[in-house]
């Protein structure tokens, strides 16, 4: 009786291997979880030379500039941090800005995804606003501080507001760039299966844009951040508390470099931190879920 047991197919060039093997290798080649050398060597030890390269930089220009109206020490900055740290205001001031953005880039992002679908998806909509949101985008977000005011007056519904005009346009047009990338053959597919109408759209259309609709949301969250900058910069009240933007505003008003330079590592840190915590984990999950994260 014959036997039905198939062999592999010999590599013609050596025979010492198949090619179902060669094959079957790169689809299960190992991934083994990096060790905490190589995490260390790839992804903390960077940033901390670069750190270190702008205090050695700042340390050398300190004494060449020779004023600290213009340049203060690391060591005045030091002082300033510490003195608002003793005094319980330094959490006072994070939190403050920290609260306006996330919750502003919440309602942004309620107001930018079914935004960005029908844009993306109704042709006459598309033709109508779909400039307009471009437009929008380039638009600097202190442009809009005055009007805010003016509408809504000195209170958070004006800095919410800024927020608002400053990020929805990012979140609908990254959404409308992932939907126009999503192909055919998907939307085919999901009608075949059945997803059609609002289940077409949550399972086809908003999985596979989700690479451009998380850039949307990562540039969202930049211009949330620079709108709510801008409008505690300009539109500042003792009611409305003291942000980051506030902060800054009162060391310009007072000349304190110091504290001037205290305000901009702070908003840096928040910024580089809020990236650090929730859009480069999301962007490593969208592209790990793909297939296309590159691990070195």
């Amino acid at each position: 009786m014959a036997s039905t047991e198939t062999t592999p197919v010999r590599d013609a060039g050596n025979g010492n291997g198949s090619v179902e093997a060669g094959l079957d290798a790169l689809e299960t080649a190992a991934t083994g979880r990096p060790t905490f050398r190589q995490t260390f060597v790839s992804k903390i030890l960077p940033p901390i030379i670069a750190l270190g390269v702008v205090l050695a930089v700042w340390f050398l220009l300190y004494p060449i500039v020779d004023d600290p109206t213009k340049l203060p020490s690391p060591g005045a900055v030091g002082s300033a941090f510490k003195e608002a740290w003793l005094k319980g205001d330094l959490l006072g001031y994070i939190w403050t800005s920290v609260s306006r953005g996330l919750l502003g880039f919440f309602f942004a992002l309620l107001i930018g995804t079914p935004l960005g679908l029908l844009v993306a998806r109704v042709k006459f909509i598309r033709a109508a606003i779909g400039p307009i949101l471009s437009g929008l985008q380039s638009l600097p977000s202190v442009a809009w501080v005055p009007p805010a005011v003016i509408w809504l007056g000195l209170n958070n519904s004006m800095m919410y507001a800024v927020i608002l005009l400053g990020a929805v346009p990012s979140i609908a047009n990254g959404l409308v760039s992932g939907v126009d990338q999503v192909p055919p053959l998907f939307l085919r597919a999901g009608r075949t299966m059945g997803a059609t109408g609002l289940k077409g759209i949550w399972h086809v259309t908003l999985p596979a844009a989700l690479p451009g609709y998380v850039a949307g949301l990562k540039q969202g969250w930049a211009f949330s951040w620079r709108s709510l900058m801008a409008a505690e910069i300009i539109a500042s009240f003792p009611d409305l508390g003291v942000g980051l933007g506030q902060l800054l505003e009162n060391a310009r008003t007072a000349s304190d470099m110091a504290m001037v330079f205290e305000a901009i590592l702070l908003i840096l840190f928040v910024g580089i931190a809020i990236d650090l915590l929730i859009f480069s984990p999301l962007e490593r999950w969208v592209l790990r879920s793909r297939g296309l994260l590159v691990k070195g």
